[in-house]
């Protein structure tokens, strides 16, 4: 297979190439270029610097003839070739004169629609991220043509010579198959490249790509959990009970559904053995922890945010001792869309029709909390379509009609689950308490929520259970004492969810529009 030109002039650049090591030799890389220290578990823990989430402000698409009409570019930011070739040269001449990790592994369990993906990093821990998050157990072919990403925290961009925002960049130049990553540490912009890539490809050939976790029951039910950052996707798919198959990233096919990684990358803050025992016991030997503070005797303290609240923990799936693999499965039964809503009006559970599944596919709601972020003092919505917007290169539509598409051929029951407020918006209310989640969950699996009877919801108008098991009653009728405060608060969020969904209109049928908030 011939390799592209840009891969080979990559090959050719690197002069000190480190090639494929395993994850102990990458953790003694690590130890020995001082990057990290082992924690008490035996994990990896390093810090990200500046950066400890990531930088959507610094990342681009290069615009050329074959993305300009496939990119959407209202969600999107374009760069110029010319921006790409510039950092491309400085990362080439910085591979030259420093010893680099050269890691191959796979994205896409499924092997007919999996791509090979090379990994040219200065930073040993990096490589030890990426074999964990990717799929590493199977040898590359060296000629195998697939992308290539080049990730160089020290190489820096010049915003006025380089045509940036900053001195962090993310280019991803998807017709010549390379991603550059550069002026930062934060690991998540490597998956999340990667994913990236993925979302452009796979719809092309009929696979619908989506921002979710999923397991499968033991009679082989599987089920997809959809959400934004810290409303528990990766929570509520590790159950000792079910099989993991991925905690972020999957395809949909006509065979069924994929992992896309090999991995999980797991937030960490408040973490507890108690409540989280499968990702508590998967942080050892070869994860890496992210950002996550150390007492004196080298325990992990998860209850630490003074360096971030996006702790974060990177390990294999083989550390989950109940994951599928290889990581695949059948058409799933169920999907759960999961929002945090601060606001605290939603009900911990709806019932949703196709309609107002792609309506609320489309939307892609959680909110941001009072204080996490400077300026904000009250609770603020945050829309994301597809509950993943940063990762989605073409149309929205494109995705959102082929999940309407699979719903309906499937005959898949969809869930709106709350894991956010009741009794009062955050601050005032109290979060649903996970063990209620966690039953409301088991209940969707097992059919029995569906069994119950159920109650249009006020504005919102999907259907609400009236009674689930372990779950208290009254959490079923979320209104708080103040009941006009109430109101207002939940006709504040169905107007926010409306004004959201107008950039749709004339792109989607009415009918999926009419399924949002009755004002």
């Amino acid at each position: 297979m011939a390799l592209t030109k840009l891969r080979k002039e990559i090959d050719e650049a690197v002069k000190t190439p480190i090639f494929n090591l395993s994850s102990e030799e990458l953790v003694k890389e690590a130890l020995k270029n001082e990057e990290g220290i082992l924690s008490n578990t035996g994990a990896l823990c390093v810090f990200t610097g500046k950066h400890t989430g990531r930088s959507p402000q610094d990342k681009f698409f290069v615009d050329d003839e074959v993305t300009h009409d496939e990119i959407c570019w209202a969600n999107n930011q374009a760069c110029t070739h010319e921006t790409f070739e510039k950092l491309y040269k400085k990362m080439l001449a910085y591979a030259g004169e420093h010893k680099m990790y050269v890691t191959d592994v796979y994205a896409g369990a499924d092997k007919e629609y999996r791509i090979p993906v090379r990994f040219v990093n200065e930073l040993a821990w990096q490589q030890l991220f990426v074999k964990n998050l990717l799929i590493s157990d199977e040898e590359v072919p060296a000629d195998a043509e697939g992308f290539t990403v080049l990730s160089m925290p020290s190489v820096l961009a010049d915003p006025k010579e380089d045509g940036t925002n900053s001195e962090t960049f993310i280019i991803l130049n998807l017709t010549e198959k390379v991603i550059l990553v550069g002026g930062g540490r934060y690991a998540g912009e490597l998956k999340k490249g990667i994913f990236t890539v993925m979302n452009y490809l796979l719809p092309k050939r009929g696979v619908f790509s989506m921002h979710c976790s999923a397991n499968i029951g033991k009679n082989g039910d599987s089920a997809l959990f959809f959400g934004l950052s810290g409303t528990g996707k990766t929570t509520l798919s590790a159950d000792e009970r079910r099989y993991l198959v991925g905690d972020d990233e999957h395809g949909w096919s006509d065979k069924g559904i994929f992992n896309i990684e090999g991995g999980c990358y797991a937030k960490c803050i408040g973490l507890m053995e108690k409540a989280e025992p499968q990702i508590y016991r998967a942080i050892r030997e070869n994860a890496v922890l992210e950002n996550v503070v150390l007492d004196d005797n080298g325990n992990p303290d998860y209850a630490d945010s003074s360096i971030t609240e996006n702790t974060r923990a990177g390990y294999s799936l083989s550390h989950i001792d109940n994951a599928a693999f290889p990581s695949v499965a059948g058409h799933p039964k169920t999907i759960i869309f999961l929002t945090a809503d601060a606001f605290g009006v939603l009900p911990p559970v709806a019932k949703l029709s196709t309609e107002q599944a792609m309506y609320h596919y489309l939307a892609g709601y959680t909110s941001k909390l009072a204080g996490t972020e400077r300026g904000i003092t009250e609770p603020q919505a945050t829309f994301s379509i597809g509950f993943g917007e940063p990762f989605l290169p073409l149309p929205p539509l494109t995705y959102a009609k082929m999940l309407g598409a699979n719903i309906d051929k499937h005959a898949v029951d969809v869930y709106l689950v709350n894991t956010g407020w009741c009794g009062g918006p955050y601050g005032t209310g109290s979060r649903i308490k996970l063990k209620y989640t966690r039953a409301i969950v088991d209940a969707i699996l097992d059919g029995s929520l569906k069994k119950q009877d159920m109650k249009k919801f006020p504005i919102f108008e999907f259907q609400v259970p009236v009674h689930c098991a372990d779950v208290p009653d009254e959490l079923f009728d979320p209104t708080w004492s103040d009941k006009e405060a109430y109101d207002r608060q939940l006709h504040k969020l169905a107007g926010l969810f409306n004004e959201n969904n107008k950039k749709f209109a004339g792109l989607m049928e009415k009918d999926i529009l009419d399924a949002g908030p009755n004002l």
